[in-house]
């Protein structure tokens, strides 16, 4: 392979599209539009890489004018499913779609831990547990891997909040690091082995994440000892020094000239291999740890691609949204009566289901609802309303019901609607996405104001929070019924309505822990929130490995809904407890369903105390559907390295007693015991 070769596969374009309307002519005219371009050496048989963004379906900012994908929900809402084969159903379903279009390359596998539920791309993620992300992740990436096409795991690492994202400074303690977010991701490359990592955009402790060498070098290559390659975030690379530790590709380079006056792993790195400052052998491991993933995962092996089967791929939407949404509180009045008169109110419930912003948009099959733009710039802060309406698919689940709407503009309108009805049901919207974090917990546009005046007006009054992040409540005394939707996808809207109508079994679980408020968090007040873009800026997250239930299981809080709770319409038991020791501990109970119809529930294994003192951790889960009377024997798996403590370099098991408890969530703990463990010493 020659130089010219080789300096080919380490820099990515983007294509033409709203945000970069330019074409590069780096790009041939035969190939779609896409987040990065990079040639492939033919004669050697090593094909270009097109990628996509691809966290929640193959997304299209503007690069191929009416193209659409299945648009599937959060990835909260996958999570909060607690079912990993809907992870590899969701990444195979992606897959098969950029394949068709001739991506190869997909942008997925967001793994950033929910530290702050203010960050805007949280409802990109999974959760604030290392496990769960672990676990949803790496089912995802190997769905994707299996059709052929390669998948990231992002972001490395920390980028858990979006304000000023380039310029900010992520302090972490690594040992701390290592137990939680880090801990996410070496599990999850363990079990999907993905062709590329993804560097984020901010510093973690004083360097780049893209230029960070004990990150990359030290733990990432190093102690998991990593095949794949490491690409930068989309204008994350602003020197060629990057590649000396440990980068292997610029990805969107265009960005990196805009931002930082050129393209560093063009000229800037063939300089620096001529006069020497770039090794040979560390030239060769770039590109060889690129085509490493490319002959690894089959990228060169493509026969012809059958078109993909939407109607398939819209089951599996509408399956994570059915199992995602979590019943937070039903005080009898859910299900609805078939025959009820029902007011829905407000959420543009008439029109559609909100989307999260950014990066992560995908396209419906026959395009959005409506959009409004919020304004910033190039979609980045719009509402996208993706159909169809939560209120056709409530009047087709009802059909004997009578359903009216009201848009909620103010809470007197919305109140007459509710005086008229025997069941209020308020939607409730925030649009989040990248680039920004809320600045509170809030509901917008006046929307608290209006369910608290609903509330008072009409005792059955349920609310639909299609959010991406955890709200305030000031009104959660007042509502009989609390359904956390979150942004459930182009099914979205049919799985609310038959759960609302008892057509399905509320499953869904919380894969973040919904504080009271922000005095509740570990920043009330986020460092930089509301400075000029472009403001230098330290988040110090001292919590460090206490991250969500954790910490407030730590600081003795209470939270308004912790995380695994969700409520059935049938009820379960845990019994019979029975645990073994030794180098980890292994669990059995039997879940018996208690109620009088099928359901499923999901029993979680903690920690709850070590020889060194109390200590929270979810260490394993099981999903178990279940009919009315049924039971069955579960046995859940501790991972030792949620046991543990990472102290110099080596994750260590104290020998003594650990205290273990079986629940429905992080604070409903009902079957308690002891196991014994042998004390070691084991990886990097």
């Amino acid at each position: 392979m020659t130089d010219y070769e080789r300096f080919s596969l380490l820099c990515s374009v983007m294509g033409a599209s709203d945000l970069l309307p330019i074409r590069d002519e780096r790009i041939p005219p035969d190939v779609p539009m896409s987040a990065g371009y990079v040639p492939g050496v033919p004669r050697l048989g090593v094909p270009a890489l097109l990628m996509s963004d691809a966290s929640l379906g193959v997304t299209n900012p503007g690069y191929r004018p009416g193209d659409s994908a299945t648009a599937l929900p959060a990835g909260l809402v996958l999570a909060a499913s607690f079912n990993p084969a809907l992870a590899r159903a969701a990444g195979e379903a992606i897959a098969r779609e950029a394949r068709s279009r001739g991506f190869n390359v997909l942008l997925a596998g967001g793994i950033n831990l929910a530290r702050d539920p203010r960050n805007g791309r949280n409802f990109e993620y999974l959760s604030e547990d290392p496990l769960l992300s672990a676990v949803m992740a790496a089912e995802s990436v190997t769905g994707i891997q299996q059709q052929g096409v390669i998948s990231t795991l992002k972001h490395y690492s920390l980028n858990c909040n979006e304000t000023n994202r380039h310029w900010l400074d992520a302090v972490i303690d690594p040992d701390a690091h290592r137990e939680s977010d880090l801990l996410a991701l070496e599990i999850a490359i363990e079990r999907a082995s993905p062709g590329a990592v993804m560097t984020a955009y901010n510093k973690v402790n004083g360097e780049y994440a893209g230029g960070n060498d004990d990150l990359i070098d030290g733990v990432l290559k190093g102690a998991w000892g990593y095949r794949g390659w490491v690409m930068s975030d989309w204008g994350a690379t602003p020197s060629w020094e990057f590649a000396v530790n440990g980068l292997d590709q610029e990805s969107g380079a265009q960005v990196d000239a805009m931002l930082w006056a050129g393209e560093a792993f063009g000229d800037p790195l063939k300089a620096a291999y001529a006069d020497g400052k770039l090794s040979a052998e560390r030239l060769s491991d770039m590109v060889r740890r690129i085509l490493r993933s490319i002959f690894a995962v089959g990228v060169d092996q493509w026969d012809a691609t059958p078109p993909a089967d939407m109607t398939a791929h819209h089951e599996i939407a509408l399956e994570i949204a059915r199992q995602g949404i979590v019943l937070l509180k039903n005080d009898g009045l859910l299900p609805l009566s078939p025959d009820a008169r029902i007011a829905v109110i407000g959420g543009c419930a008439q029109l559609g289901v909100p989307a999260g912003c950014g990066s992560s948009t995908v396209v419906p099959p026959g395009g959005f609802a409506d959009v409004f733009p919020l304004g910033w710039p190039g979609g980045l802060r719009n509402l996208y309303l993706v159909p169809p309406s939560p209120v056709a698919e409530l009047r087709r689940q009802l059909p004997n019901a009578s359903v009216e709407f009201d848009p909620g503009l103010t809470p007197a309108e919305a109140v007459l609607a509710a005086r008229r009805a025997d069941v209020a049901v308020v939607f409730a919207i925030r649009v989040e996405g990248e680039g920004l974090d809320s600045a509170d917990l809030s509901l917008p546009w006046g929307q608290d104001e209006v369910i608290a005046a609903v509330a008072d007006a009409n005792p059955n009054t349920v609310v639909v929070l299609e959010t991406g992040n955890p709200v305030a409540m000031p009104w959660r005394d007042k509502v009989n019924a609390i359904m956390q939707a979150w942004y459930p996808g182009q099914a979205g809207a049919q799985a609310i309505a038959e759960i609302l109508a008892g057509q399905v079994n509320p499953t869904g679980r919380l894969p973040v822990t919904f504080p009271v408020d922000l005095g509740q968090t570990p920043r009330p007040d986020l460092p930089g929130l509301g400075a000029p873009w472009g403001t230098a800026t330290t988040i110090r997250y001292t919590e460090g490995a206490e991250v969500g239930y954790r910490w407030f299981a730590h600081r003795g809080l209470e939270p308004m809904f912790a995380f695994g709770h969700g409520l059935s319409y049938t009820s379960f038991e845990h019994r019979d407890l029975a645990l073994v020791g030794g180098d980890t501990v292994t669990a059995s109970l039997t879940v018996v369903n208690t109620g009088n119809r099928r359901g499923a529930d999901v029993p979680q294994l903690y920690l709850i105390a070590a020889p060194d003192g109390e200590r929270l951790r979810l260490l394993g889960f099981e999903r178990v559907q279940l009919d009315a009377g049924e039971s069955r024997r579960v046995t859940i798996e501790a991972d030792p390295r949620l046991l543990a403590r990472y102290r110099d370099g080596r994750w260590c098991v104290a020998a003594g007693r650990y205290a273990v408890a079986v629940g429905s969530s992080a604070v409903a703990l009902a079957l308690k015991g002891e196991a014994e463990l042998t004390g070691r010493v084991f990886g990097r």
